[in-house]
């Protein structure tokens, strides 16, 4: 069962029980990421994201490491482009130390300048080993094309000039702004009691108030249609994608099935064509990205770069007959079973749980019961997506590359 709290503090808290497991995982979610950074802030995120686990005025980084290893738990965070979460997933008989952790870390972090300073070096390495990856350089490539100028189009690790002079006291700064409770919700999955978690949440953030989701501006400033990155690599990197609805629209779930047909399985496709007929690939896929006020939907591929423009011309007839003639009735339902058995076989692991309940709440202010996701995709017709891929397959595409060319090699 799924229960919501709104609790005085402003934190906003979902859990479902799971009497049936062993354990309990516990996160919360600030709703605060890297597009949410002036450019002189770029990366102070992701740096939090790191320092908040270097210990408390009471615990040390180390402390807390033994403290979780001794319960045989887990705890980790991650940053992306809208939100930030810490979580930790221990059993349940160890729901306090749990909450003990996450609560201290998130009301009250060193931040210690020794502690700043040796987690600076870290994260610039961080930065270093993401550039030296094509595969990832492409990426970052491809998203600053789709939102020129706008936060979205920048990198979550940050900028190394930016990391290399940021101040304790403008990370602190950073912090009192937006590790709020009304910037936060906390969400719980596994053997627990929703009204004890209540209580002991209220009391560990006892004196701390305030806050708010921080205000956003959409993208507004078209794609830029081209975007390649010379590298003496023996592999292309290609990215080729469109826009795609918000996360608010209600095409997401048409969109899910479409984003399956094309790259997003091992029956899709541009697996099917690219790589089990052709060999032209080892790894594709189209992932979609979706943000409160944009989105993309994307394929990307790794070839030979003797092989790209032959890709990349499969990859453009693909987009064109999916907008032309549709999806097949057997396409239609093997993606649906496919998310289907996707959602269902998440709801067997309290992780995943937490994550899908707490991001959810986040980001929609709603959860929806499996049961209503299941009847969502369910109700996805041939006709919904066909009527997508026409409006966002042949709209402007946007094409980052990384390999031995340049921009002339694809104009």
């Amino acid at each position: 069962m799924i229960k919501i709290s709104h609790l005085p503090s402003g934190i906003r808290l979902v859990s479902e029980s799971m009497p049936e497991v062993a354990s309990l995982c516990v996160g919360v979610w600030v709703g605060t990421g890297s597009r949410d950074e002036t450019p002189q802030q770029a990366g102070i995120s992701h740096f939090l994201e790191h320092l908040l686990f270097k210990g408390t005025p009471e615990r040390t980084a180390r402390e807390i490491a033994e403290e979780v290893d001794a319960v045989g738990g887990d705890m980790n965070a991650y940053t992306t482009k809208e939100y930030t979460t810490f979580y930790v997933r221990a059993l349940a008989e160890h729901v306090e130390l749990g909450l003990d952790i996450l609560c201290d870390i998130l009301c009250r972090p060193a931040l210690r300048a020794e502690e700043v300073d040796a987690e600076r070096q870290v994260i610039l390495e961080e930065v270093l080993m993401h550039r030296d990856e094509p595969a990832d350089v492409v990426q970052e490539l491809f998203a600053t094309a789709m939102f020129p100028g706008h936060p979205l189009g920048r990198e979550v690790l940050g900028e190394p000039e930016v990391i290399t002079k940021v101040t304790v006291p403008a990370i602190r700064s950073f912090f009192d702004t937006h590790y709020l409770p009304g910037n936060m919700v906390i969400a719980a999955a596994g053997d627990l009691d929703h009204d004890r978690l209540a209580a002991g949440i209220e009391a560990r953030f006892a004196g701390r108030s305030g806050g708010r989701p921080p205000s956003r501006e959409a993208p507004s400033a078209a794609a830029v249609p081209l975007v390649v990155e010379p590298r003496d690599t023996e592999q292309a990197q290609l990215v080729l994608g469109v826009r795609a609805p918000d996360r608010h629209s209600p095409e997401r779930f048409s969109l899910a099935v479409l984003n399956h047909i094309l790259g997003g399985g091992l029956s899709s496709r541009l697996f099917q064509e690219i790589r089990e007929a052709r060999g032209l690939a080892y790894s594709i896929g189209s992932d979609r990205s979706a943000y409160q006020d944009a989105g993309t939907l994307a394929v990307s591929v790794g070839t030979s770069p003797d092989k790209a423009h032959e890709v990349l011309e499969i990859l453009h007839g693909e987009l064109d007959r999916l907008a032309d003639k549709g999806i097949t009735p057997r396409e239609l339902e093997v993606s649906k079973g496919h998310l289907r058995a996707d959602l269902l076989l998440s709801l067997e692991d309290s992780g995943s749980r937490m994550s899908r309940i707490g991001s959810a709440l986040l980001l929609f202010d709603s959860v929806l019961t499996s049961d209503e996701l299941l009847a969502r995709i369910a109700a996805v017709t041939a006709d919904q997506v066909r009527t997508l891929a026409q409006s966002v397959l042949m709209g402007p595409r946007t094409l980052s590359v990384v390999g031995p060319f340049s921009e002339s090699d694809f104009k």
